[in-house]
């Protein structure tokens, strides 16, 4: 096996943002029971080397291809586009409204415990989530349109902290309940 091949390659799969997520588990599985180290113990050094090093890149292409953001953020990558996720937070005025706007409805619901109006707002973020990642399927495989597709990457990013934010302050609530 050849530690150098893009991950899509390395699980069998099409280079596209749309895949299988079935299918990426087994190949996973299949790659992982063919490298994982507890199968090399007795091998040599050097082969035990080598399985640790194949089943630490399966990791990492799994992990990768398994997140849609992710995926297209590696997708971008291999089209020799970077999305400057990290660099470049500069936004339309509308998306930074509405992130306002998700900020405040949050701070509200947490602020007042109201469970039910963060489970709603985590549904409905879900559902943006969903409606952006189709969208994001189209600009990378139908239209390759990597410089709208590197400007939604960065959309996804605030979208999935501020999913992580939810749910974080959903488990908060949850355990004060159970205290």
């Amino acid at each position: 096996m050849d530690l150098t091949v893009d991950f899509f390659t390395l699980f069998r799969l099409p280079r596209t943002f749309r895949i299988d997520l079935a299918e990426l588990d087994a190949r996973y599985l299949e790659i992982q029971s063919q490298v994982h180290p507890d199968r090399h113990v007795r091998a040599g050094e050097g082969e035990r080397r080598l399985s640790m090093q194949w089943a630490a890149r399966a990791n990492e292409a799994y992990l990768t291809l398994k997140k849609p953001l992710e995926r297209a953020r590696y997708l971008l990558s291999l089209a020799g586009r970077d999305p400057e996720i990290e660099r470049n937070t500069i936004m339309e005025p509308e998306f930074l409204m509405e992130q306002m706007e998700w900020r405040e409805a949050v701070q509200e619901a947490r602020q007042g415990g109201d469970h039910h109006e963060l489970e709603r707002l985590h549904h409905r973020l879900r559902l943006d989530l969903k409606k952006h990642h189709a969208e994001l399927a189209s600009l990378l495989d139908d239209r390759q349109d990597y410089a709208a597709a590197a400007g939604l990457a960065r959309r996804l990013m605030f979208l999935e902290k501020l999913l992580a934010e939810i749910d974080k302050t959903l488990a908060e609530l949850e355990d004060g309940m159970d205290n």
